[in-house]
C-alpha cells in the first residue's frame, strides 16, 4: 500500500496541478487539470491507477480548465467535482462540493474546505490519512495561497467581487493560521503567474514557513491588509475575464489537440486575401526579422507565449501560423489551447522558405544591438515595453515607457515620423511590440536584441 503523489508542473501558464491516489485500491484524483490531458492519463497508467475523481478548486481565469476534457477522457466514469458554495453556476454536468466533505482514495483522504478570497466558490483539499483523517499532512491550496504570496481577489467584476477582500483576509487569518506547522504547501500556481503578486519560485513549502516569511499571512489589522492587497495587485490581463467565463460555462470538449490543417502558399494567401484571421509568426525573434509575412505578429514559441497570445490575440478570430519547423504544431497547439485558443485556419507547410521560394513579398524587422542603439540616441525613439515595475527599478534614459499590453490602445503617442526602437527585459516582448507596430503601418521600427540584459552587461 503507497500513496502517490504526482505534480505536473505546466511553465507556460506557471500553473501546478496534481494527481493523488492510492495502490492499493487503485484509485486516484486529479486537481485542476489542464486542457492538455494526456499527461494526467500517462502519469496514472504508470502507477496502475484509474482516475475516479476530477476536482477544481475554483472557476480559473488564467487558463482553459482540462476537467471536462479529462473525464470525457476517462470514458464518463470519473467524476467531475466542484464547490458549490458562493452561489457559483456552471453551465455543465458536475457534482457539487460542499465544505468538508471528504473523499477517500485508499489510505488517502480529501477533505474539502471553502476558502473564498481568491473567488467566492473556491475550496481547498485537505490531505490527510485515513488512520488520521483529522491531522492532514498537506493542503492542495488551489488559488488561495502560494508560497510567498495568496490569490489575488480583484478578479470577480460583481457584487459578490466587493467581498473578496474580506473573505481573503478571513480564510488566510482564520483557516490558514490555525493549520499545524508541518503541513505541506502544494500551490496551484508558481513564480510567474498573474494570479498573485509576488509568487515564489518553489513548488511547495510548509504552513511554518510561510507562517514566518509570506507577507500576506503578517497582517492582523484587516484596513491594513485590503490596503496592502490593493497596492500590491499586478494588472489584470485581457484575457482572464474571457476564461473565466468559458470555464463557468464549461469548454468545448475536443478529444484531442484543436484541428489545424497544412496550407500551401496559395492557401494561406487566400485565408489572408479574404481577412478576419490572425496570423501569427512563432519563430525566433531574429528569424522573424530576417523576414516576415506582413502583417504578422511574432510570439515566439517560448513558454511564455501562452500568456502573451491570450492576452494579445483575439480568441473570436481564427488563426495562421507560421512555425519554425512543422514538427513544431503540437507545441504551439498546447501551448495556444491552456489560454483558449482553439481556431485555426492551419499552418503553412514547410515554413517560411516556401512563401519565400513562392516569390511572395516579405518583410524584415531591423534588430539592433545595444552599441547601435547607443549610437542612434537621441534621434530614435526608445519605447520601453516591460511592466511598470521593471521600467521603475532601471530603464534607459529617455526611454518611453507603454507596457506591451497597453501598446495597441496608445499607438497615437509614438511618433510615426522618427525611428522606433523597441525595448524590454531580453528581446522578446520588444519583438513582440515591433511586430505590432509594423502591423499598424509604423515603418522605421528596430527591435533592440538583448534590451535590458544587454545594456547592463555593456555599460
Amino acid at each position: 500500500m503507497t500513496m502517490k503523489l504526482e505534480t505536473v508542473m505546466t511553465r507556460s501558464i506557471a500553473q501546478l496541478s496534481y494527481l493523488i491516489g492510492d495502490d492499493a485500491t487503485g484509485t486516484a484524483a486529479v486537481i485542476d487539470p489542464r486542457p492538455d490531458y494526456e499527461v494526467y492519463l500517462e502519469l496514472a497508467r504508470r502507477h496502475g491507477l484509474t482516475i475516479t475523481h476530477v476536482f477544481e478548486t475554483h472557476i480559473h481565469a488564467d487558463f482553459m480548465s482540462g476537467a471536462r476534457e479529462l473525464v470525457a477522457r476517462c470514458g464518463g466514469s470519473a467524476k467531475l467535482c466542484v464547490s458549490g458554495e458562493g452561489d457559483a453556476q456552471y453551465g455543465y454536468e458536475h457534482q457539487t462540493l460542499s465544505d468538508g466533505e471528504a473523499f477517500d482514495f485508499g489510505s488517502v483522504r480529501l477533505t474539502a474546505r471553502h476558502t473564498p478570497g481568491h473567488t467566492p466558490e473556491h475550496v481547498v483539499f485537505l490531505a490527510a490519512t485515513d488512520d488520521h483523517p483529522d491531522d492532514p499532512w498537506g493542503v492542495f491550496t488551489g488559488d488561495s495561497l502560494f508560497v510567498g504570496s495568496a490569490g489575488r481577489p480583484d478578479l470577480v467584476h460583481d457584487e459578490r467581487g466587493k467581498k473578496l477582500p474580506d473573505q481573503l483576509f478571513d480564510t488566510l487569518t482564520g483557516f490558514y493560521r490555525g493549520l499545524d506547522g508541518g503541513v505541506i504547501v502544494l500551490p496551484g500556481h508558481g513564480a510567474g503567474s498573474g494570479c498573485g503578486a509576488g509568487i515564489g519560485d518553489r513548488p511547495l513549502s510548509t504552513m511554518a514557513y510561510e507562517r514566518r516569511h509570506n507577507p500576506f499571512l503578517q497582517h492582523d489589522d484587516r484596513e491594513d491588509f485590503k490596503r496592502f492587497v490593493k497596492e500590491g495587485a499586478p494588472t489584470e490581463p485581457a484575457h482572464y475575464a474571457r476564461l473565466k467565463k468559458l470555464n463557468g460555462q464549461g469548454p468545448e470538449i475536443l478529444r484531442g489537440l484543436p484541428p489545424c490543417p497544412a496550407l500551401t502558399v496559395e492557401a494561406l494567401a487566400q485565408a489572408l486575401d479574404k481577412g478576419d484571421v490572425q496570423l501569427l509568426d512563432v519563430r525566433d525573434m531574429l528569424a522573424f526579422g530576417g523576414g516576415h509575412i506582413p502583417g504578422a505578429i511574432n510570439i515566439a514559441n517560448q513558454p511564455e507565449i501562452s500568456n502573451w497570445a491570450g492576452w494579445l490575440l483575439d480568441a473570436g478570430r481564427p488563426l495562421l501560423l507560421v512555425l519554425e519547423h512543422d514538427a513544431q504544431l503540437d507545441q504551439v497547439r498546447r501551448r495556444l489551447l491552456r489560454v483558449g485558443l482553439t481556431r485555426f485556419v492551419g499552418y503553412l507547410a514547410g515554413g517560411i522558405s516556401t512563401w519565400i521560394e513562392a516569390g511572395r513579398h516579405i518583410q524584415a524587422l531591423p534588430q539592433w544591438s545595444v552599441h547601435e542603439l547607443r549610437r542612434q540616441l537621441p534621434d530614435a525613439q526608445l519605447l520601453d515595453v516591460r511592466e511598470k515595475d521593471e521600467y521603475e527599478a532601471g530603464h534607459v534614459p529617455g526611454a518611453r515607457h507603454i507596457a506591451l499590453h497597453d501598446l495597441s490602445e496608445r499607438l497615437n503617442e509614438i511618433d510615426r515620423d522618427h525611428p522606433v526602437a523597441t525595448f524590454c527585459g531580453s528581446g522578446y516582448r520588444a519583438s513582440i511590440a515591433a511586430s505590432i507596430l509594423q502591423r499598424h503601418d509604423f515603418s522605421q521600427v528596430h527591435n533592440v536584441i538583448g534590451s535590458w540584459k544587454a545594456w547592463r552587461a555593456s555599460e
